[in-house]
């Protein structure tokens, strides 16, 4: 099953983006994944990793949160 990581930016506020995407993703795969985890970060940090690899990263991508849980889709294993 899925592990999915969001390291946020904790100076930076965005604690409520983190948590917006970690209910997305819960709402669309539910029991599918086995978890997902807020990690605390700084310097603008804003990273959503499956199972490992870098889903997104606000470095490189513009936020948008149907985007990242399209992005976690293939690394879920829905026993739905």
């Amino acid at each position: 099953m899925t592990r999915v990581e969001i390291e946020y930016c904790v100076p930076c506020g965005m604690l409520n983006r983190a948590r917006d995407v970690s209910e997305a993703v819960l709402r669309q795969f539910g029991e599918s994944i086995d978890e997902v985890a807020l990690v605390t970060g700084d310097d603008g940090v804003f990273v959503v990793r499956a199972d490992g690899e870098t889903i997104f990263d606000a470095t490189d991508d513009a936020y948008d949160v149907d985007e990242i849980v399209r992005g976690v889709r293939p690394h879920v294993d829905e026993r739905t």
